[in-house]
Parts: C-alpha cells; structure tokens; sequence
C-alpha cells in the first residue's frame, strides 16, 4: 500500500520534508540563541552598573575607546569648562526635561563633553547654574556616543543655537571649534541646583524589542517545523485513502472529456 512513496512526485516531497525540518529547527535554535545571548548582556549590564558605582575612578584616556567593558565605567578627567549646550526633550523619572552640557577643555587639545545634570522643562540657559572656573576634575560613568533613535535620542534638526539634538562628536564637531573625544560623562554628583543623569546601559546590551523579536522568530520558525511535519502526515493519510479506496473499487473512472458529439 505504501509503494507510492517510491514515486518521483513522493520522493520529491520526502526530501523537501527532510530537508525543511531541520533547517526550521536550526534557525529556530540559533534565533532562541541570539535571545539567550542578549537576557546575558543585559544581566552582565546591570551587575556592571551595580559594581560601577563603586570601583575607584580611573583616568579617561585609559578606558577609550568606549565599547561594552568600558560603557558605565567611572572615569576622571581634568580641565576647564568651555563651551555649554543644552539637550532638549529628555525624560528623567518620567518628567520632561533637559541636560546641561558643557564641554571640558583638557589638557590633550580635546574637549569632553560633560552633563552636569538635568533640569524639568523647557532648555532655557536662563535657567541653568554656570559651570565652575578655573581648573577642575570631573569624575563621572563614561558613555558612548549618542545615536539618533536609541533611548529616546532625537533626531531633530533645527534646533536654536546653543541646542544639540545628541551627544554626540558628530554632531558637536559642527558646534566647537576644537577637537572632540568620541565619548562623553555624566557627572556622580550633579552641579548645584540640579539633578543627576544616571548613566546608560551599552548598546545591544538591554532587553529591547530586537531581542523580542528574536524569541517571536524562535516560536516562528519551530511551529513552521510542525507543519511541515503536519502537513506531511496528512498528504500521506488522504494518499493511504485513495488507494484503500481505490482497491475496493470505490474510485469513480473518470469520465472521457474527449468524447465526440454526434450531428
């Protein structure tokens, strides 16, 4: 009964069938892998954050480039405030608001950007304490450069004079005449009269929608393997039925489209 899964349209089901399930299965392991992969960059993110509070404040120049080891880590830098930027529309504690950005001028040639905190409502400079003089040292957790999209970060343009949308050395190259570290520091302690931004967890370190995404393409691809199984199983039952049927004369002969008309 089962000598029509020697047929050539059979065999050509049969490989596809197992050929399609363990690919399903593979994509699905490595999408759930990929899922796996960033709960633990999320985990190692926050321990980090945690232990980062904590640990002695180590010089900038030794903890550039900023990647996932050194995002959140706390640095110190020494210099003069120079240049100060405000950065609209950014949401601390669920309040609108935003940072205050000056640039601090070191002993390198290269400025860092610093935000000495943040303040409620619209950037207004009347607003903002004016950064110390003269010499100082800044202690803070380092950060990599803003990208418009992530966390909130605009993409506005347009902004008034004295704004930036991110934070930014390509953005800000446009907006000091000097050279810039491609990095930046929220302060430990904020500046008087204002609040402190706490520092932010590294790219692709978090639990955000791509990482969903991944656990849904997971489910996608393992329940695409069943039905091909499904699917399989149930061309194989309606084929054992025709040629039950078909053995006990149950089959209707097809009648001859070709038969001619008489005049």
């Amino acid at each position: 009964m089962y000598r029509f899964l020697l047929t050539p349209r059979w065999w050509g089901i049969n490989v596809f069938v197992l050929l399609a399930i363990p690919f399903c299965v593979f994509m699905g392991t490595w999408q759930l892998s990929r899922f796996e992969g960033r709960v633990q960059d999320h985990r190692a993110a926050t321990e980090q954050a945690a232990s980062d509070r904590h640990e002695t404040a180590r010089p900038l120049a030794g903890m550039l480039p900023v990647d996932k080891n050194t995002s959140g880590r706390r640095v110190t830098a020494g210099g003069r405030y120079s240049t100060q930027l405000l950065v609209p529309d950014r949401e601390l504690d669920g309040r609108r608001g935003f940072y205050v950005l000056t640039l601090l001028r070191t002993d390198s040639g290269r400025a860092l950007p610093v935000v000495r905190g943040w303040l409620p409502g619209n950037a207004d400079p009347a607003k903002v304490p004016a950064a110390p003089a003269g010499e100082v040292t800044v202690t803070g957790a380092l950060q990599a450069s803003e990208t418009p999209g992530d966390n909130g970060v605009s993409a506005e343009g347009g902004l008034p004079t004295g704004q930036t949308a991110a934070i930014s050395s390509a953005s800000l190259v446009n907006l000091v005449p000097y050279k810039l570290y491609d990095a930046w520091v929220t302060l430990d302690k904020a500046d008087a009269g204002m609040t402190a931004v706490p520092a932010t967890a590294p790219a692709g370190s978090g639990l955000d929608l791509k990482a969903f995404q991944n656990l849904g393409y997971t489910g996608e691809w393992f329940v695409f393997a069943g039905f091909v199984v499904f699917m399989w199983f149930r061309l194989l039952r309606r084929e054992v039925e025709f040629q039950r049927d078909a053995a006990l004369g149950l089959v209707p002969e097809q009648e001859n489209a070709s038969t001619p008309t008489t005049v």
